[in-house]
């Protein structure tokens, strides 16, 4: 039986098209597994679940060169990461798999704990008010979002009984999940990672104990990749004291110096007079 398109969600879907375009994005790739639940299944697709079906926006160079290798890997990899069901209850649940999103090339990855409504509804992670914050820290260091990997342990948003409520994931979630993140580190190669909160540390490193107020700061070792362990960015919104933010800043100074990226005096001093008294640098 063919589906049809409910009329009255073409406005809805023309209008989400125009925003993506009037970000740049030329190319959209459709959920496979949605996609072919419209083609076989019955009824309509009203425009909420058009958008759902929408994944990443996939944003091709100006250049016009072709798909990398590291870039189809990781689409061959997302595409069996949508259909994982290792973790019933959260398959059940989930709107849809955030795989991740940026560049395939990138020498610089963060990783989070796992998404949260608005990554599952949108299918990419750190778009919330963390996230937002996350960008800002991204153009502070002299980057763009594009040009880094941004992903989570955990694939899936950790089920909750309010849609509006959040939890941490948990270490065996996170021990399940961990193969695909394994995978996608390995196909990017990036040079230095960054694990962004407690969780997340302890999701990649499960043998720490330590908590992410004494680890912060120093350096950790992922499969030979240099992993620099920060807070998370909602942690910074839930504590906005100076001392916090500079702390965060001077890892992501000692991220940059590790990258070998130059560093400005201006960049050197962000925080610096109002976290220390009397402005004492």
């Amino acid at each position: 039986m063919t589906a049809r398109l409910d009329p009255d969600a073409i406005p809805e879907m023309i209008l989400f098209l125009e925003q993506e375009r009037a970000k740049g994005v030329r190319f959209l790739r459709l959920d496979p597994d949605l996609a072919r639940a419209w083609v076989e299944g019955a009824g309509a697709l009203d425009g909420g679940r058009f958008i759902s079906a929408v994944a990443v926006p996939a944003r091709v160079a100006s250049s016009g060169a072709g798909v990398s290798a590291k870039r189809q890997a990781l689409e061959t990899l997302r595409a069996k990461a949508l259909a994982c069901a290792k973790c019933p209850h959260l398959a059940r649940t989930r709107t849809q798999v955030v795989f991740g999103v940026g560049n395939p090339e990138a020498e610089l990855m963060f990783i989070g704990e796992a998404p949260g409504a608005d990554e599952d509804r949108q299918g990419e992670p750190f778009v919330g008010r963390a996230g937002q914050l996350l960008t800002k820290v991204i153009l502070a260091m002299g980057m763009t979002r594009e040009e880094v990997y941004i992903g989570n342990v955990l694939k899936c948003r950790p089920d909750v009984e309010t849609p509006s409520g959040n939890r941490k994931p948990t270490p065996a979630e996170m021990a399940t999940c961990l193969p695909w993140l394994r995978e996608q580190i390995g196909i990017i190669a990036p040079r230095v990672l960054v694990a962004l909160g407690d969780t997340a540390v302890k999701g990649l490193c499960s043998e720490i104990s330590t908590g992410i107020t004494r680890l912060r700061g120093k350096w950790l070792d992922f499969d030979g990749i240099p992993l620099m362990p920060t807070f998370h960015p909602a942690y910074l919104l839930r504590n906005p004291s100076p001392i916090i933010k500079r702390q965060w800043w001077e890892d992501m100074l000692a991220v940059l110096e590790k990258l070998q990226r130059p560093i400005t005096e201006k960049q050197r001093g962000y925080f610096r007079s109002i976290a220390t008294p009397h402005g004492e640098s």
